[in-house]
């Protein structure tokens, strides 16, 4: 069988380059793990993975650069010398806008890990050409206030260049590398009472994977009570059974998520999505699940 990969489409495909670049491993990881270290756990980090939102933040705020700096540049093409200042209010605001939006991407990019079919290095090229984009419209807005417009339109154009890239990017790690996305969108459970385990297998304070109609759960027996939810995190896949209990919530094991038992909610991000929670029944001393 052929190893090759499909090279139409071509932006398509010259993004899966970047996806083997192993060169870019060694500084992605120390800038991921500095990324890390500087957010914890707790409300910060999930203000910046867009838990209160109920879906990722950085795709939202990304609109607001990209929308001010595109606005600005029409004006240079067609708005003539009356619309300079709109200009310059336009590219300054796209710059602050910037500070939040990078910041809420880097969040989201140190979560992943070089394993991740070239995640991390995509990432890494899209941040790069972002960085790009936003140290060329400073430029630009440098220069059309030192007088200097031609210049800094010349700079503003460039630094769209840079983000169209950037964008493309971003846009190949949300759909067609699935970042950001509820990994548990797509798995569905049984309709009808299907048995999973034996009871005996289960004790208190534990947590149990198995597996129904081929999607794997997680189950945990808590105050004599027992809970089952969709196993893969929905954050970003971790194995939900490898983590441990925390009181009545189940913590991932790859950055931390916690899921209450009884109804699947976020107690703690960073996911912005809840956990499939099944209805479960003991009968015969056999632990049966259905989707709810």
């Amino acid at each position: 069988m052929s190893n090759t990969r499909a090279t139409r489409p071509r932006l398509h495909y010259l993004a899966e380059r970047v996806g083997v670049a192993a060169f870019l491993d060694g500084p992605a990881e120390a800038v991921a793990g500095w990324v890390r270290g500087a957010v914890p756990r707790g409300p910060v980090k999930d203000a910046l993975s867009g838990t209160p939102l109920g879906h990722a933040l950085h795709p939202l705020l990304t609109d607001l650069p990209i929308g001010t700096w595109t606005s600005a540049a029409l004006l240079d093409l067609v708005g003539g010398r009356a619309a300079r200042p709109a200009s310059r209010r336009l590219i300054a605001a796209g710059l602050l806008a910037a500070v939040p939006t990078a910041a809420s991407g880097l969040n989201d990019w140190a979560d992943t890990t070089p394993a991740d079919d070239g995640v991390r290095r995509i990432g890494a090229v899209h941040a790069v050409a972002n960085v790009a984009a936003l140290s060329l419209h400073a430029a630009s807005l440098a220069a059309r206030r030192r007088g200097r417009h031609r210049y800094g339109v010349a700079l503003g154009f460039a630094g769209m260049g840079a983000l169209t890239v950037g964008g493309h990017l971003g846009g190949h790690l949300s759909y067609a590398k699935a970042v950001g996305v509820d990994q548990t969108s797509f798995a569905s459970g049984p309709e009808d009472w299907t048995e999973v385990l034996d009871d005996a297998a289960l004790p208190e304070g534990q947590l149990r994977g198995a597996e129904v109609h081929g999607q794997p759960v997680v189950l945990a027996r808590v105050n004599g009570q027992i809970r089952a939810l969709a196993d893969r995190c929905a954050h970003r896949g971790g194995a939900l059974h490898e983590g441990e209990l925390a009181g009545e919530c189940v913590q991932c094991p790859l950055h931390g998520s916690r899921f209450r038992l009884a109804d699947g909610a976020v107690e703690r991000g960073p996911s912005a999505y809840p956990q499939p929670v099944y209805d479960v029944r003991v009968e015969s001393g056999r632990i049966a699940l259905r989707q709810v």
